[in-house]
């Protein structure tokens, strides 16, 4: 049995469909508390994991003894790839779970104007991408800079960072981070 509390969570939470946020709302804590959980940034309390598992329903028992399988797909086609983002910011990941992996990587498609947010992102590992189209502007710590189709970025994740879509068509990226902390 995995002890691994953040990566069993986001695993059921994609195999009930269910977003951070719509988890979060039936569970009654902020989308931050399942985000922080899911990275392993934090380990909640027996009580709060209860009122989280409330959400799916499900019980501790259930949830300490359920272990999905390690995907053994290796080969995706475009609409394979699972929709886990909502909203101005599309993020399509490839591979339904990412229990037991190391690697994530992810299609992402932002609307003009979109962003990640005024709060910087911040967890453990690294991030890497590719701008396929449009221009995207990645501001990591206090460095900012416009990417535009072939340019791309590479940090350590603990470094606040920020990613937003600049000018008049989408932007889009593959990006790829690890551990897997979306």
């Amino acid at each position: 049995m995995s002890d691994d509390i953040g990566n069993r969570l986001r695993s059921l939470r994609i195999w009930h469909n269910l977003s951070q946020r719509e988890l979060a709302k039936r569970a009654g804590v902020t989308n931050s508390t399942i985000s922080l959980i899911e990275s392993n940034r934090t380990n909640p309390s027996v009580g709060a994991l209860k009122r989280i598992l409330d959400g799916f329903p499900i019980g501790l028992a259930e949830f300490f003894s359920f272990e999905p399988e390690r995907p053994k797909q290796v080969f995706y086609r475009a609409d394979e790839l699972v929709e886990i983002g909502k909203g101005p910011i599309s993020f399509r990941q490839v591979g339904e779970s990412m229990f037991g992996r190391a690697l994530q990587i992810l299609k992402e498609c932002y609307a003009p104007g979109a962003d990640t947010g005024k709060v910087p992102l911040v967890h453990e590992g690294e991030e890497g991408g590719i701008v396929l189209s449009g221009r995207l502007e990645v501001t990591v710590d206090d460095e900012r800079k416009i990417l535009g189709p072939g340019d791309a970025y590479y940090f350590e994740s603990h470094r606040p960072h920020r990613f937003r879509c600049v000018g008049p068509v989408p932007c889009d990226v593959i990006s790829a981070c690890t551990p897997p902390t979306f």
